[in-house]
């Protein structure tokens, strides 16, 4: 029987650096719109649901996905690791997929890998964030229901709730968890930021998009670095933000073997 694959998108307007980050233009379409047309591009067949709170100011967003004929989900605004469940197994998801909304410049080649290595055994988790070693803002996790209903039940530190998958990662006895790591032999996930949380993100994210989207709209990951080799001036507009990511502002609330890790 062919499994169904669901990508869940958690989107909201709030973000205490960056209000509406996900709705800012880049080339006459919000990054909300471009993130979802870069993940139409992976190879494996999977359904898009855009996950979003019942709040009133997210009803921009589920007017986007509406034009963007993606199905959407409304659920708790703070209690992430719901939100993620409600949503997948309103689309019977039988494999889930999270990527946050954070990530415009998401590679699809890098969401097939971590599909094929979560479809290569028999796997409960496999992320590409345990260890990172991508850019910053290449973040995937793919999970069985079972896994991800289990963490919904179990998760109770805000911590967990807000981030969906700290319970599955911590706890390698009760999962099998794999981890895709860059082919390169590179650790790029502390030195490039590919994500968006500052205005500096926005303004990374919308001249890599107008150098590469003419040239090829399925551009990689390994174009942006080549981008930035040729053109520093790029790399330099959000470096100073480099070594700031969610798993850095939560190293106090990691079990103690994780966050020597």
């Amino acid at each position: 029987m062919v499994e169904s694959v669901v990508i869940v998108v958690p989107a909201r307007m709030a973000s205490s650096r960056l209000y509406g980050k996900v709705m800012l233009p880049v080339l006459g379409k919000s990054l909300l719109a471009r993130m979802i047309e870069r993940l139409g591009m992976i190879q494996h067949l999977a359904e898009i649901v855009i996950a979003t709170t019942e709040s009133p100011e997210d009803d921009v967003i589920v007017k986007e996905a509406e034009a963007l004929n993606i199905p959407y989900y409304r659920g708790s605004l703070v209690n992430l690791i719901d939100r993620n469940y409600q949503a997948a197994k309103l689309f019977n998801a039988d494999v889930v997929v999270k990527i946050p909304a954070d990530c415009p410049l998401i590679d699809p080649r890098i969401v097939d890998k971590v599909l094929e290595r979560f479809f290569s055994d028999k796997y409960d988790y496999v992320s590409n964030m345990q260890p990172a070693t991508y850019p910053d803002g290449n973040d995937v996790e793919v999970m069985t229901m079972a896994c991800l209903k289990k963490a919904w039940e179990n998760a109770g530190r805000p911590y967990g709730l807000e981030h969906t998958s700290p319970f599955i990662y911590e706890n390698p006895l009760i999962f099998n968890i794999g981890n895709v790591s860059w082919e390169t032999g590179l650790d790029y996930s502390m030195s490039h930021r590919f994500g968006i949380d500052h205005p500096e993100d926005y303004y990374f994210i919308e001249r890599v998009f107008k150098e590469l989207y003419p040239v090829c709209h399925r551009f990689s990951c390994q174009d942006i670095i080549n981008l930035l080799k040729l053109k520093p001036e790029i790399y330099d507009i959000n470096a100073q933000y480099n070594h700031v990511n969610w798993y850095n502002r939560h190293l106090s609330e990691l079990k103690p073997e994780l966050a020597l890790a």
